[in-house]
């Protein structure tokens, strides 16, 4: 007897929601200052999926196998939470970054050039000169330290009886001791150790924070070529073969798998960097035992000084040659080390230190120390180097510019410029404030430079006279602090009948619309930012400008120069020297405690850990010693993860969820995925900086071609803003027929008084807390509703689970 038929299943039922097949995942990115898993993941126990203790992902405890069991997650995701809070702000030995604060701002400089096509030679003479720039940083802080230990301790202090009295320590390096040390040559010889042990301990923190941080190899593949398109076959639904948009011609660079490894470019500017360094300390040196041999028939040779002094000379030259001969390639892995050039350079620079030490050791039985060493022209050449890099560096960006003039760039496309002028200002006031601070201490009641009661002469006169520049800065920034005092002011009265309308027919509450219209005014001075860096960076140029032909033109410090110009004048030059020897002090000090407090304090390490969330995303592609870039190991976790899981479960979707500093981590991993990987994956972003900052500071890489590109090319995207966030915006992707990607303003606060629901008062979240809101669990279930095929969902009770996450920043 044949078996009977079984009978079909029925029709599914008309008010049955449909389902998709398949797991579906949200992979969390916090944002900046860090989270816990258990915060964003909202459960306190977790466990690690992959990764180590510095980054990894981690899950709740119950969803560690949910790929095994898709019937518990038909409705809502289940939720992994990627935490990359120990690569900026873990241990306390990151506190000490802060010195290295000019380095980071300069190779941020690198990544602000505006868009350009087909302009292969002035984006090259761009990265040359932010090169250029970078490496006069760190001879600029080499040369501080030697002016400290070379010319304050070694040549005026211990030269000095009535300095070195004082200084016990000093006391075997004093004239009146006799013996084989007080010889100036080999005082200076003893403290070159400073400045050495300097530029090697930068060195080693630079090769070692590369090894820990940097190292993240792209996913394996074959290079891009160049004329790859970038979503230009992605599907959008079915009727994406009559999609009337162009494709977009070439895939982004943050898209290229070169583009987080550039381990070749590092090393060889971690060497020249080093060479220079070394090289700068060898000229200290040896440059002064040269002009002594020059000037006086002495028992040493005047061609050995010729000879090391033009061997400084040749290595400075091919120190130039390799930060001027190659920069990052990006379609392209830069697995290869120059071994040779990586060796040599930076040997060579330190057998020339040794033979600059030797010969400075030389025994000179009548050489005399008195007064300062004569490094005034190396710091007003340095200096004045360093304006006219910018000032290129100004005409080119803007070149760059006029080709392609996007609107929301700012400064024209001179942010970059303008950034540039900056590092080399912090530089300054870093290097100044040391020289001044040491020349304080050392002199005791006495002001250095001013010939009243001083033991030593002090530092070179243009520290002083760069020093005195401050207060007149600080003086013209009044004027464009205060009109935007005046505008915000403004800007909050006239919001107060719009919020009052947003929340009608609620009573209004004066006190209340006042609160929330100061936070909105207040969290649109971001997009003032950009004149305030122009007008700091343009007044800084002309100041600077202004204490090199002063200094050059008396050679005296501001106080005892304005002698005999009339009593105003007197009263102001002391006045502006004596406040800026203070301000000067008074910030490096600041910076001193400020890591030493964030060394032993956790809150205070995370605070500053947000200043490297910002300025520590790009790679190190300027400066070899800028902090590490940490998005060269997330964005490679990111993209591996997406990578992988979507490989292992064949209909799964993936929504990445990125809030703050999180969603460009978010986006740059999304760039990086393969092609076939892309269209599974959905992107919500929130609190994002993608186009109001990244986009209008780094036009080239997050502009509106980029970001279109990305809009295309993932299989759906919405991103979440509020009026009162200072930090996140929309991305204004507007060129599509399809502009869905912005859902916002959201309101905030969600009730403006007491309702029945809300009985308390609710807080303005601002930057915090998306996920408060119902919108954020709307727009998940949007992209998840996008995402992939759908088939009938049998009729079955469940209880839904709560697991939306959170991603705090």
């Amino acid at each position: 007897m044949a078996p009977a038929t079984p009978p079909p299943p029925p029709p599914p039922s008309a008010t049955e929601p449909p389902r998709h097949t398949g797991t579906a995942l949200e992979l969390l990115v916090h944002g900046v200052g860090g989270a816990t898993p258990q915060e964003m993941l909202d459960d306190p126990r977790t466990v690690r999926v992959t990764g180590d203790a510095t980054a990894a992902v981690y899950r709740r405890t119950e969803d560690a196998h949910g790929e095994k069991h898709p019937e518990r997650y038909r409705d809502e995701p289940v939720a992994e939470a990627y935490c990359w809070s120990g690569l900026t702000s873990g241990n306390g030995s990151r506190a000490l970054w802060l010195l290295l604060l000019p380095f980071m701002v300069v190779n941020l400089a690198h990544w602000m050039r505006p868009t350009a096509t087909g302009r292969t030679r002035a984006v090259r003479l761009y990265g040359v000169l932010v090169r250029l720039v970078a490496l006069s940083l760190t001879v600029l802080l080499t040369a501080a330290a030697c002016e400290v230990a070379l010319d304050l301790l070694a040549w005026q202090c211990a030269g000095a009886d009535a300095c070195a009295e004082r200084r016990s320590w000093l006391g075997f390096l004093s004239e009146r001791q006799g013996g084989w040390w007080p010889q100036p040559g080999r005082r200076l010889a003893l403290a070159a150790v400073v400045p050495a042990a300097l530029v090697g301990l930068l060195w080693y923190l630079s090769n070692r924070t590369w090894s820990a941080y940097e190292s993240q190899r792209p996913l394996d593949g074959e290079d891009f070529a160049e004329d790859e398109s970038f979503g230009a076959a992605v599907d959008h639904g079915p009727d994406a073969e009559e999609d009337p948009r162009p494709p977009v011609p070439v895939r982004p660079a943050l898209g290229r798998p070169g583009f987080w490894y550039g381990r070749r470019l590092v090393a060889r500017l971690r060497a020249a960097h080093t060479a220079a360094g070394f090289l700068t300390v060898a000229a200290a040196v040896a440059g002064a035992a040269a002009r002594y041999d020059r000037g006086a028939e002495g028992p040493v040779p005047r061609f050995i000084g010729a000879a090391v002094e033009g061997g400084i000379v040749l290595c400075a030259l091919v120190v130039v040659w390799v930060v001027c001969r190659r920069g990052r390639s990006e379609r392209t892995r830069d697995t290869r080390l120059d071994g040779a050039l990586i060796s040599y350079l930076p040997g060579s620079a330190l057998v020339l230190l040794g033979l600059a030490v030797l010969y400075a050791s030389w025994s000179r039985p009548d050489w005399q120390s008195s007064g300062a060493l004569p490094v005034e022209t190396a710091f007003r050449f340095l200096t004045l180097g360093q304006g006219v890099l910018v000032v290129a560096l100004a005409v080119v960006a803007l070149g760059l510019y006029r080709r392609i003039p996007e609107p929301r760039t700012v400064l024209y496309g001179l942010g970059g410029p303008a950034v540039a002028m900056l590092a080399c200002a912090l530089g300054g006031v870093m290097t100044g404030g040391v020289a001044q601070r040491v020349a304080d201490w050392l002199d005791g009641p006495g002001t250095p430079g001013m010939g009243r009661s001083s033991d030593i002469a002090g530092p070179p006169v243009l520290l002083s006279w760069q020093a005195s520049v401050i207060p007149v800065l600080l003086l013209l920034l009044l004027v464009p602090v205060l009109v935007l005092v005046v505008r915000t002011a403004r800007t909050a009265r006239r919001l107060g009948p719009v919020i009052e309308a947003e929340y009608a027919p609620e009573p209004s509450d004066e006190g209340r619309t006042r609160r929330i219209a100061r936070i909105r005014a207040a969290a649109a001075l971001t997009d003032s930012v950009p004149w305030i860096v122009g007008v700091v960076s343009t007044a800084t140029l002309l100041l600077g400008a202004g204490a090199v032909a002063g200094s050059w033109y008396s050679d005296q410090v501001p106080g005892r120069a304005a002698d005999g110009s009339g009593p105003l004048l007197e009263s102001f030059a002391d006045a502006a020297q004596a406040t800026g020897s203070w301000l000067i002090g008074f910030g490096f000090i600041l910076f001193v405690a400020g890591g030493r407090r964030a060394y032993k304090d956790a809150s205070a390490r995370r605070t500053i850990g947000i200043l490297w969330d910002v300025g520590t995303f790009w790679p190190r592609a300027a400066h070899p010693f800028a902090p590490p870039c940490y998005a060269e190991r997330a964005v490679p976790d990111l993209a591996s993860r997406m990578s992988a899981w979507t490989s292992t479960t064949p209909r799964g979707r993936l929504v990445i969820s990125g809030h703050s500093q999180g969603s460009v981590l978010a986006a740059s991993a999304v760039w990086q995925l393969p092609d076939a990987t892309r269209p599974r994956v959905a992107l919500l972003t929130y609190g994002s900086p993608l186009e109001r900052l990244y986009g209008r500071w780094f036009p080239a890489y997050f502009g509106p071609g980029p970001l279109l590109g990305l809009h295309r090319s993932v299989h759906c995207w919405r991103n979440l803003w509020r009026a009162t966030d200072p930090i996140g915006g929309p991305v204004r992707i507007c060129a599509d027929p399809d502009p869905s990607v912005d859902r916002g303003p959201l309101k905030d606060p969600l009730a403006y008084g007491r309702t029945t629901e809300l009985p308390l008062p609710e807080p303005i979240l601002g930057h915090s807390d998306y996920q408060a809101d119902p919108a954020f669990a709307d727009a998940r279930a949007d992209l998840l509703a996008e995402l992939g095929p759908q088939v009938p969902r049998q009729a079955e009770a469940r209880t839904q689970k709560d697991t939306s996450g959170r991603s705090s920043g």
